[in-house]
């Protein structure tokens, strides 16, 4: 007979046998030994009341007037209040303040999600430095309940319509128009959009957890969860999607590591599976891929309208998602390590091979202005760069319209020829520039077919972002459509090192954005590091290899 093998968790049992399993006293003796186990469960844990927790905001408001605003942002199927709750410091302007929503997409069913929000609202006013300066750097949006009758009453996914806020299972998400169908028939869903419409928020963290949704029905008992309940944790995305995560796997580490900080790890995905993402191409091997698949889920409507940065986190214990959220906080006070500037990583809405559309302002709220524009619309745009690339000079061409991208050619001269007579641009100095260097043609990423936006794209401006691969070359020359710029924060460019570039900013103010629809940025630099590529054979191997042969 074959090994037979037993793993318990709880007793770290491990038993090998040869023979038939045991009889007789096995039973007894396995209690013996699980004697000493906790057994937190038959504590009752308190159970959240709509009456409560409407009196715990109420409180919060009228002990810290100055920094809290509670609303009623909507009302679930039945009629119960969806309270948004706003933390800030209001005497400091919010003009240049990051935009953070904490909502409970599942709270719902899952409490520790919804309790780890509240968490987090008592640490924001506490006197904490952290907390402290998150209020005078960011607006605080907090959702910690979507769904009450699900959180009250029913303990189930879907709202009295059957609607679940968080997938949107129950309905349909049109992603051509980005509308949910039948959105009157899920009230607790649009008061989520409406509050994301209207403040348009750096990032979104959607909290999950434990709570009593996988029991059946019939093993609801009296409704109260039981101390010790858990679950494995999870930081940035979602087992069931795994589209639904930060598209800066730093922005999740930064998170696990202030988690790793108070002694929980936290699970990753299909890096702790060892396993490489699905495809519809992967199919004839699907047993042999992460199980998550791409989807689209509610907190994604904030990315896809206003590139919104998503985060999502499974809380089993609240101590540490609070510690996990207190980081992810820090980063919208920090300078993140590419950037000149604090804020929140979010402001890149276009790329090609290391270049980058970017959002224009002085402030937050006219670079997200500009972001949310461009973000909308740059799906026509067409880019390009001079091809092969070359130490010392840099290029990035950026056609805003389909009639600007007529111009971009793989030909190199034939582009020339097109640009000598556009307004706007000095034909020769670009022209000059090019015939400098030993580019032979263009690289040309085409922009997708779809329809013009509404309003021009450009209205609040545009940036264009090089990365310079030196730490800390020399600029030379620095132009747009040919005209040299000058250092200048709002109407030029910028440089600063970061992250092993140097990282030059050019910034084209709404008033000449507008004008424009044609974007030619040329950078020539002299460099710091002198590097070399290639390989020489040892000169034993030349010597012999090329000796004159008789």
């Amino acid at each position: 007979m074959r090994p037979i093998v037993f793993f318990s968790c709880l007793g770290a049992i491990l038993y090998l046998s040869t023979a038939a399993v045991p009889t007789g006293d096995s039973a007894a003796d396995v209690r013996q030994r699980l004697a000493g186990m906790p057994r937190p469960w038959n504590e009752a844990m308190h159970r959240l009341t709509l009456e409560e927790y409407a009196a715990a905001l109420e409180y919060w408001s009228k002990q810290h007037p100055d920094w809290v605003t509670v609303e009623e942002a909507g009302q679930s199927a039945k009629g119960l209040p969806v309270y948004l709750m706003s933390i800030t410091a209001k005497e400091t302007p919010v003009e240049d303040k990051q935009i953070a929503l904490f909502v409970s997409l599942h709270g719902g069913p899952e409490r520790s999600g919804t309790t780890s929000i509240l968490h987090l609202a008592e640490w924001l006013l506490s006197d904490d430095p952290l907390a402290e300066e998150t209020r005078g750097k960011q607006v605080i949006l907090l959702m910690p309940i979507i769904n009450p009758e699900a959180f009250f009453e029913t303990d189930r996914f879907g709202n009295a319509h059957g609607i679940d806020p968080y997938t949107g299972r129950g309905g349909t998400w049109n992603l051509e128009t980005l509308t949910f169908e039948p959105l009157e028939k899920a009230p607790e869903l649009a008061a989520f959009l409406d509050v994301v419409d209207r403040y348009r928020p750096e990032i979104i963290a959607d909290m999950h957890g434990i709570g009593l949704q996988e029991f059946p029905d019939d093993k609801l008992g009296d409704r109260t969860m039981r101390s010790g309940q858990t679950m494995f944790e999870i930081v940035g995305s979602a087992y069931s999607n795994y589209a639904l995560r930060p598209w800066d796997w730093r922005i999740t580490e930064t998170m696990i590591a202030a988690g790793l900080a108070t002694g929980a790890g936290a699970d990753r995905f299909e890096a702790d599976a060892q396993r490489g993402f699905w495809g519809p191409a992967m199919n004839p091997i699907n047993g042999r891929v992460w199980l998550g698949r791409p989807n689209f889920y509610s907190a994604q409507y904030a990315y896809a309208k206003y590139h919104t940065m998503t985060v999502t986190c499974e809380v089993g214990y609240e101590q540490c998602t609070l510690a996990r959220l207190q980081a992810l906080l820090k980063i919208g006070n920090d300078v993140w390590e590419s950037e000149n500037r604090p804020g929140y990583p979010v402001d890149r809405v276009k790329g090609f091979t290391g270049h980058f559309v970017t959002a224009w302002g002085r402030t937050a709220r006219e670079r997200r202005d500009s972001r949310i524009a461009l973000w909308q619309g740059q799906a026509r745009f067409s880019q390009a760069i001079l091809y092969p690339q070359f130490d010392g000079r840099d290029t990035y061409i950026c056609a805003t319209t389909p009639e600007a991208a007529q111009v971009l050619t793989k030909d190199r001269d034939a582009f020339l020829e097109k640009i000598a007579a556009i307004p706007g641009v000095d034909g020769a100095a670009v022209r000059a520039f090019a015939e400098e260097g030993p580019e032979i043609m263009l690289a040309v990423d085409a922009a997708a077919a779809g329809e013009s936006p509404e309003e021009n794209p450009l209205r609040h401006g545009i940036g264009f972002r090089l990365r310079l691969p030196y730490p800390n070359p020399k600029l030379l020359d620095i132009r747009l459509n040919g005209h040299l710029l000058d250092e200048d924060p709002e109407d030029g460019y910028q440089s600063w090192s970061g992250n092993g570039y140097t990282h030059v900013q050019i910034h084209v103010p709404p008033e000449k954005a507008v004008q424009s629809e044609l974007f030619i940025v040329t950078c020539a630099y002299k460099p710091d590091i002198q590097r070399t590529f290639g390989w020489r054979p040892p000169e034993a191997v030349l010597r012999k290899v090329h000796e004159v042969k008789p």
